[in-house]
C-alpha cells in the first residue's frame, strides 16, 4: 500500500510540475500594447526614392510631386520583354493549371 502512496505521490508533484504558467504568456510591463500603437499617429516617414527619413510636411510634398508626374515611368526593354513572358506563363497556367 505504501508504494502506491508513493507512485501516486510521485504522479501528484510530477503534473503540478507540468502545469502551464499563466504568467508566461503575458508580455512584459514595459511593452506598448498594440491597442495604442494602432492610434499612434507617425510623425515621421521615409522617401520612396532613397529611403531617407522624412518630416510629415516634407513627405506629403513628395507624395504630392510624384503624384503630379506626367511622364510613365521608363521600363529597360528586356524587364519589358520579361513581365511579357511571365503574363504569359500566368495565363498558360490558368489554362494548365499541372504545366
Amino acid at each position: 500500500m505504501s508504494v502506491r502512496w508513493k507512485i501516486l505521490a510521485l504522479t501528484i508533484n510530477l503534473v503540478s510540475w507540468l502545469k502551464p504558467s499563466f504568467t508566461l504568456a503575458l508580455p512584459p510591463v514595459e511593452d506598448i500594447p498594440e491597442e495604442v500603437l494602432r492610434t499612434e499617429i507617425i510623425l515621421e516617414g521615409r522617401s520612396p526614392i532613397d529611403g531617407i527619413p522624412l518630416s510629415a510636411g516634407e513627405y506629403e510634398e513628395l507624395q504630392a510631386q510624384l503624384a503630379q508626374s506626367t511622364y510613365r515611368p521608363q521600363i529597360k526593354s528586356d524587364i519589358q520583354h520579361l513581365i511579357f513572358l511571365l503574363q504569359i506563363r500566368k495565363f498558360v497556367k490558368t489554362i494548365i493549371p499541372f504545366y
